[in-house]
């Protein structure tokens, strides 16, 4: 059986673009008329989604999946590694958490990793006519002596490589010149074609340097990509998170507290595109006082996240925000934070136990077992979500605690769960306080519209009809149309043998 060809978009550091350009690539290619898929052998990220057979990946390859019409499957993203600490990692492979390791530990495992990368792009390639390939940080890491997420990959693969630098952090020229000497001459020699993304102003500024770009590495640039802004795609890297979402009319604010070990704060993306609303990620009590929604998201390491509140008198904020009837909402670990009481008897994030902030009625025990399965449910209509009554929730849920409440009313009704009928409580509300384990829950606009409205009654200023009717779900031809635009994608598509035209949506 012949494979597809490959092409892989590798970049001179993390965060430079390629999970956006992957996505879009995939969404350009699909527009021709291709059957295409995504690949990253090995993605650390804290941001995760779930497969339809329970399997967690990393939230960018979903994402890239979504791009390409097709539904994410585990191969796209074989090892994921979640940092549970500065020098330790959770180790998932193809979708189960099998260890916790630190690097040098993984570094051994990888031999017996390797045969998995493989298979699952082998079967990608089975199924596919095209399948683009995503690297993980930089090939030029020189200190590493194994790779098993660049050019290892790209040579199993015979894929071609464009490579990606920021233009944004500057250094741009340096950056693609160095990482190009840095390589090996067979590592190298695979490198087709530079692209230069986050440009702004006029290309024209640029040009001269693009010459003596190609001239000094006999590479041709292949793409000037201008910046694109936020929410195109799901943001995969906590680097992103330094840019305020704050639109110049913004009538109401939300801090997101940004946690040691936060995880899955894509979820809060629905609420930047709202007109009106001014999303910041915090790490101070006196940024909680100016907000009118706070947000305490999702958490690789509860416990020990739980106590940098305290020690930052971020808890206290929170518990004050509660008592002015501001919104408070608590996502997954949020959610457990905002409990009564949290315990960790089997050492699942390292032992311990905490009293939460009492905001919620519940207390969580760790499980060793990792709850990861896809879940429908609707809107109870419980307290300040009474104007989302009924509203129907898709999602996902990621999480190792269980959590039981005594009392309250629950946030949302479990109607499916796994593809299989459920009936079942999530979450809780009390007062202006919401707790939920559903990842996905603000992609529903009915209870972004609900929160916000409760917002703008606290704060004595009007609704925004427009709230709640944001959608996403032409993102990804948006995107391709301006990537598109940007790309020599005649060259692009002559790498793989996969003819490629910008076809607008």
């Amino acid at each position: 059986m012949s494979l597809a060809p490959c092409l892989m978009v590798q970049g001179t550091s993390s965060g430079v673009g390629k999970s956006l350009l992957t996505a879009a690539l995939c969404r350009l290619f699909r527009r021709a008329g291709h059957r295409v898929a995504p690949f990253k052998s090995q993605n650390m990220s804290l941001n995760a989604a779930v497969t339809k057979c329970g399997g967690e990946i990393g939230r960018a390859q979903a994402a890239q999946a979504a791009a390409a019409g097709i539904e994410p499957t585990v191969d796209m993203n074989p090892i994921l590694l979640k940092p549970e600490a500065d020098d330790r990692s959770q180790v998932v492979v193809r979708g189960h958490a099998t260890a916790s390791a630190r690097w040098a530990e993984y570094g051994r495992m990888t031999p017996a990793l390797w045969p998995l990368v493989a298979e699952s792009l082998a079967r990608l390639r089975a199924a596919h006519d095209v399948v683009i390939i995503e690297g993980a940080g930089s090939p030029a890491e020189i200190n590493l002596a194994w790779d098993i997420a660049n050019m290892r990959v790209a040579a199993l693969a015979d894929a071609p490589v464009l490579l990606v630098g920021d233009i944004d952090r500057g250094g741009v020229f340096a950056a693609l010149i160095g990482t190009l000497a840095l390589l090996a001459p067979d590592d190298r020699a695979r490198v087709a074609g530079l692209i230069v993304n986050r440009v702004r102003g006029e290309r024209a500024v640029l040009d001269p340097g693009l010459e003596l770009l190609t001239a000094r590495t006999g590479v041709p640039v292949v793409g000037v990509v201008p910046h694109l802004g936020h929410g195109l795609v799901p943001e995969e890297d906590s680097l992103a998170l330094d840019v305020a979402r704050a639109p110049d009319d913004a009538c109401l604010d939300v801090a997101v507290v940004r946690l040691p070990r936060i995880a899955n704060f894509d979820d809060v993306e629905p609420l930047a595109a709202e007109p009106g609303v001014a999303v910041r990620f915090v790490t101070r009590p006196a940024d909680i006082e100016l907000a009118d929604i706070v947000i305490v998201p999702g958490s690789k390491s509860t416990i020990a996240d739980l106590a940098w509140l305290h020690a930052r008198g971020l808890a206290a904020a929170i518990v004050r925000a509660a008592q002015e009837g501001r919104v408070v909402l608590g996502l997954c670990g949020g959610y457990q934070i905002l409990g009564d009481r949290l315990e960790d008897p089997h050492g699942v994030e390292g032992g311990g136990a905490a009293d939460g902030l009492a905001l919620l009625p519940g207390a969580t025990t760790f499980a060793p077992r990792k709850t990861t399965v896809r879940v429908r449910a609707r809107v109870t209509g419980a307290g300040i979500l009474a104007d989302a009554a009924g509203a129907s929730v898709w999602g996902y849920e990621i999480h190792a605690g269980v959590t039981l409440a005594a009392h309250g009313a629950p946030a949302l009704t479990i109607v499916e769960r796994g593809g299989l009928p459920a009936d079942a409580s999530d979450g809780a509300v009390v007062g202006s306080v919401v707790g939920s384990y559903v990842h996905g829950l603000l992609t529903a606009g009915p209870v972004r519209r609900a929160l916000l409205r409760a917002a703008a009654r606290r704060r004595g200023v009007p609704a925004d009809a427009r709230w709640g009717e944001a959608e996403t779900a032409d993102r990804y031809d948006r995107l391709a149309d301006l990537v598109g635009a940007a790309l020599d994608l005649e060259a692009i598509g002559r790498l793989v043998g996969r003819p490629l035209a910008a076809v607008a949506s």
